[in-house]
């Protein structure tokens, strides 16, 4: 477990769905040197601070996101990055077709998470707009796959 896993988190904008993945992820890991998390969105502007509703969301479980700015999904940042998580099928889609030479990376949050039997779609949805609630149901989404994600990334690094 010596090697650095990049973990990067895609959404559409960088402002919600990936930085909030990017956060509790952040939490999870904590104290783990071996782990390195980021995010980034397919169609993303730079610079642009997380919504307020994210940081909401991540301050009310003591995983705040100090200094963060959206940044678009590049070669570079995905040539640092080990393992790409993204939002929706369409995110997926449009990393493959943008991107081929790093499928191998590629995978879809909803993959990981599962909730007592609770069957989701393929996609986390876009809580943009749509109020607070939203926003704490897409954190669920989260929680559930994070322990998941980080046991696989963890399973792979082994067999590496």
């Amino acid at each position: 477990m010596s090697e650095t896993k990049h973990v990067l988190f895609v959404c559409t904008g960088n402002t919600c769905r990936s930085p909030m993945a990017e956060g509790l992820f952040r939490k999870a890991v904590d104290g783990r040197a071996d782990f390195k998390v980021s995010s980034a969105g397919v169609a993303a502007s730079k610079g642009t601070t997380a919504s307020s509703e994210t940081l909401s969301v991540l301050r009310k479980r003591s995983a705040p996101l100090e200094g963060f700015r959206s940044r678009p999904v590049t070669e570079a940042v995905l040539n640092e990055a080990t393992h790409v998580f993204a939002m929706t099928e369409g995110h997926l889609a449009a990393l493959e077709s943008r991107f081929p030479n790093h499928v191998d990376k590629f995978y879809l949050v909803r993959e990981f998470a599962a909730a007592d039997g609770k069957r989701f779609s393929k996609d986390v949805p876009d809580p943009i707009g749509m109020g607070m609630g939203a926003y704490e149901e897409v954190a669920k989404v989260f929680e559930a796959a994070i322990p998941s994600i980080i046991a696989y990334v963890d399973s792979l690094s082994s067999k590496e």
